[in-house]
């Protein structure tokens, strides 16, 4: 059960002082992924979230995104309940808002995390907005926006802050089409295609053996050296499935490399973990 310590206790109230609204934001992690894929399934969850907290729903919209990821809004006649999923980090990003005291908080984010089967769930922000007679004692826009306080979102603002030494990106790309991940001729054209779009120069052939006399673990591995680094993979017979690894010392942008190996071997969906190698 998850409990969050009330926001007024927190900030301390004062009867001078009144909030026009509360925004709560809530951060789910090692979620089911496949639940997280499904655009019916997060509207689902999102409108019993919000009718076990006893908020008043008016209407709903979720949209699929491509290759894979869900958004949506619950309108609710004390403002709304938004959701953002990645399932290739089993992530969801939730934003609460009200403006009365009669949604119960704790309920919604506990119904959530029941249905999203998240391991772990973080509160990260909880807000008064729109503090009526004494705003102007809130940080000022340039305090708030300070950069300092922020995480890049995304890895090239990341790659050139840390400057390492090089960046490993892991793809697994689940569901895949047996033909392709079969053929070594149609493997060795994803490594010149992939080089290609990233921006790597090989170096030398790619290598394709066939390995495993054991069903489970049988299937195509690959090796292509390229000047900065090596790329590698493994394709899985049995499950379907291709493990790619890419490590470069020059730097890439992971989700291209994942978005382009899910379309060309016809993934259903894909888990990426991106290190920073220093």
């Amino acid at each position: 059960m998850v409990k969050h310590q009330n926001n007024h206790q927190r900030q301390g109230s004062t009867k001078s002082t009144f909030a026009l609204g509360r925004q709560l934001t809530i951060e789910y992690y090692d979620c089911d992924a496949k639940k997280l894929l499904s655009k019916a399934f997060m509207e689902n969850a999102m409108l019993k979230a919000a009718e076990d907290s006893s908020a008043t729903i008016i209407s709903s919209s979720f949209h699929n995104f491509e290759p894979q990821g869900v958004s949506g809004v619950v309108i609710i006649a004390e403002s709304h309940f938004t959701v953002h999923a990645w399932p290739e980090h089993n992530y969801a990003a939730v934003d609460i808002f009200t403006c009365g005291d009669s949604i119960d908080l704790d309920v919604a984010v506990n119904s959530l995390k029941d249905s999203l089967d998240a391991e772990n769930v973080v509160i990260s922000s909880d807000q008064n907005r729109g503090l009526i007679s004494k705003p102007f004692e809130q940080r000022s826009i340039k305090q708030t926006l300070d950069s300092s306080e922020l995480s890049p979102i995304s890895w090239r603002e990341e790659y050139d802050r840390k400057k390492p030494w090089g960046m490993l990106t892991s793809v697994d790309i689940y569901e895949c089409d047996q033909k392709s991940i079969r053929s070594a001729g149609l493997i060795e054209k994803f490594v010149y295609d992939l080089c290609e779009l990233i921006q790597m120069e090989r170096y030398g052939d790619c290598r394709i053996v066939h390995f495993g006399e054991d069903e489970k673990v049988a299937g195509f591995s690959m090796t292509q050296l390229i000047e900065t680094s090596l790329i590698s993979g493994h394709f899985a017979n049995a499950a379907n499935a291709v493990y790619l690894d890419v490590f470069s010392c020059k730097f890439y942008e992971p989700r291209d490399v994942a978005e382009f190996a899910m379309s060309f071997f016809k993934g259903s969906n894909y888990k990426m973990q991106v290190g920073l190698r220093q």
